[in-house]
């Protein structure tokens, strides 16, 4: 029976085992919406192309296969280029759907029109526009092949509004999955006398492409080896905070005694990650091109080993083959010592620190990780309070940190909205910044169109908080163009039909937390503290006195 290319595609959707899609609706792609209908697969309508666009990247960013998003043409795809930048970034698995101007009116300048391969041709992996309805399976195949190989990335596929209502004689197409291309056994051999040579060895874990049993096997292999563990910006999810290997985070505000253990190695072994800006301390942990002490790159992405730095070894392998492969070497003697790096991290994380003002956003973190389960998820945006969670959150567990690696705000509350409709019987908790917040806050209102009660903390300092950092370090005494004036955010979450508490004093933290669990609506917590308090380590004030002396 001949069907339409919308229904190809749709088709394809299922057979490569998508179960939802986000989206916000669009005439230039009204067959798929039609064609989703009777589908079997859910559709989350969102409020802006933005956070549909990061709501896919998260569920791609946890779940390991493409998060699927379906945005209209011109303003629409535009909108999405925000959640398209994070996958790039943090190499995660996507692809976007946008709708496009008919065939025969392109190159007109068309209403809406755009030339999608210019617009999203450096920041995905794959953009093609489908003009034959025959090869329809074909192009959706191949976004999901390319969107999960090698380094994951997002793929942009633009749809003309009259190619999709046209009969299409496409065969569907098999399920794609990539191989976990594995270390060769010389590559391990050499990584083995390597880390027998070692005196000093650390491991960095980080990037995507990994699974609960691939972060369970590398800790379990650091721990036989005695190999301090630390993860990269963001990705602290991948080793369990407890585990007596973990030595803490590289990212915004490390552990100085974590950043001196890292350059006093004489062994790095990086598996998964990139060595991006943040982590490598913008590019000092490491001498470009040629570090300082012997480094061992694990990457799935050829392209990337040995683009900035060059390792004395590279391993081409993707994180959970190299971890399974890990099993095979044997130690050289007793393992080294843990003691010492893992207590570095329980001290700089055990205790709160002091913090001008009526709240103390470390006592609140530190509430947190007590009261909450371990397979709780938190999902954060950008900005200066997100180093409170870096600190003070313990992270248990695989994939209950979803954040951007690149710092892109107004992550929070999308990725929160699709973690809990992936975990529906798991607590979400997104937490942002005012500034941070209003950027995509309207999509609290799809929280509460399905029933989802996360619970969002809004931490409200009055101003872009990173940004005045910034300005008090390079222009002390001048603040310009960084105060916020917001609205009661408490307010807002009960006139979108949820749950909203206002927090101006720490003791007042728990209680409020409590009772927007116990509400089950989507909520919101406006906790107000003060803007001097910017960092956990550091205040205004004393930012602005170092510049001026400076």
């Amino acid at each position: 029976m001949t069907r339409s290319a919308a229904q190809v595609l749709v088709d394809q959707l299922h057979i490569q085992g998508v179960s939802r899609v986000f989206c916000v609706p669009g005439e230039s792609y009204l067959a798929v919406l039609d064609a989703l209908r009777d589908s079997g697969i859910k559709v989350t309508v969102c409020r802006n192309e933005g956070g549909a666009a990061m709501m896919a990247e998260a569920h791609g960013k946890v779940t390991g296969r493409p998060g699927i998003c379906f945005v209209t043409r011109g303003p629409g795809a535009t909108n999405a280029s925000g959640g398209v930048h994070i996958a790039q970034q943090d190499s995660t698995p996507m692809i976007l759907f946008a709708g496009q101007v008919e065939t025969g009116n392109r190159g007109r300048g068309a209403f809406q029109e755009m030339d999608f391969g210019a617009v999203f041709g450096s920041m995905t992996k794959f953009t093609a526009e489908i003009d034959d309805p025959d090869r329809m399976a074909e192009y959706v195949a191949g976004a999901f092949t390319a969107a999960m190989s090698g380094r994951p990335g997002p793929v942009v596929l633009a749809l003309p509004h009259d190619m999709l209502s046209r009969p299409s004689a496409s065969k569907d197409a098999a399920r794609v999955a990539v191989p976990e291309t594995a270390p060769g056994a010389q590559a391990m051999a050499e990584l083995e006398k390597l880390i027998a040579q070692s005196a000093r060895p650390m491991l960095l874990l980080g990037g995507s492409r990994w699974n609960d049993e691939a972060c369970t096997a590398i800790l379990r292999f650091a721990q036989k080896f005695g190999i301090p563990v630390a993860t990269s910006f963001r990705r602290a999810h991948l080793a369990d905070a407890l585990h007596p290997a973990y030595a803490g985070d590289l990212g915004l505000g490390p552990n100085p005694k974590l950043v001196a253990r890292f350059k006093a190695s004489d062994l790095v072994i990086v598996a998964g990650a990139r060595l991006n800006e943040l982590t490598a301390q913008g590019y000092t942990l490491l001498d470009i091109p040629d570090p300082q002490m012997k480094t061992v790159h694990v990457y799935p992405g050829a392209e990337e080993i040995g683009r900035v730095w060059r390792p004395h070894l590279a391993i081409h392998a993707s994180p959970q083959a190299f971890a399974a492969a890990l099993d095979n070497l044997s130690p050289p003697g007793p393992a080294r010592d843990l003691t010492a790096a893992h207590q570095g991290y329980l001290d700089w994380s055990e205790q709160p620190v002091p913090q001008p003002g009526a709240v103390n956003l470390s006592e609140i973190m530190i509430w947190l990780r007590s009261h909450l389960s371990p397979d709780t998820i938190l999902c954060n945006g950008a900005g200066n309070y997100a180093a409170w969670i870096h600190r003070f959150y313990r992270f248990r567990r695989f994939a209950t940190q979803v954040a951007p690696i690149c710092g892109f705000m107004g992550y929070g509350v999308p990725a929160a909205v699709a973690m809990q409709q992936l975990h529906p019987g798991r607590t979400v908790v997104a937490l942002a910044g005012d500034g941070d917040f209003l950027m995509t806050g309207q999509e609290f209102a799809t929280a509460v169109q399905y029933g989802l009660p996360i619970i969002v903390i809004v931490y409200d300092n009055g101003c872009y908080g990173t940004i005045r950092m910034h300005q008090e370090r390079e222009y002390p005494g001048r603040v310009y163009g960084t105060d916020l004036v917001n609205p009661d955010f408490a307010a807002m979450a009960r006139s979108f039909g949820g749950f909203g508490a206002t927090v101006e004093k720490t003791e007042d933290f728990a209680p409020a937390f409590l009772a927007a669990q116990a509400s089950r609506l989507p909520s919101i917590l406006h906790v107000k503290f003060d803007a001097e308090g910017i960092t956990p380590m550091t205040t205004l004030a004393a930012i602005r006195k170092k510049a001026m002396k400076a």
